[in-house]
């Protein structure tokens, strides 16, 4: 459930940061959001390679449970 709000919230956070790109913004503004954005996508990234991970090595159904 939490790992589920956790990418909501990065995508949310993601969609909002490319809509900002779409603006008129200065450079400086262009640089934080873009830095902005690539921390988030990172964090998802993280977030799904864990959660992948988690899914992988299962203890109730074993290490192969996503193949089932």
């Amino acid at each position: 459930m939490i790992d589920d709000q956790l990418a909501r919230a990065h995508r949310n956070n993601i969609q909002r940061y490319r809509h900002l790109l779409q603006t008129n913004l200065t450079e400086f503004e262009r640089q934080f959001v873009e830095r902005r954005l690539n921390e988030e996508q990172s964090k998802l990234e993280l977030l799904v390679v864990s959660f992948s991970n988690e899914a992988h090595h299962d203890p109730f159904r074993g290490p192969d449970s996503r193949l089932a």
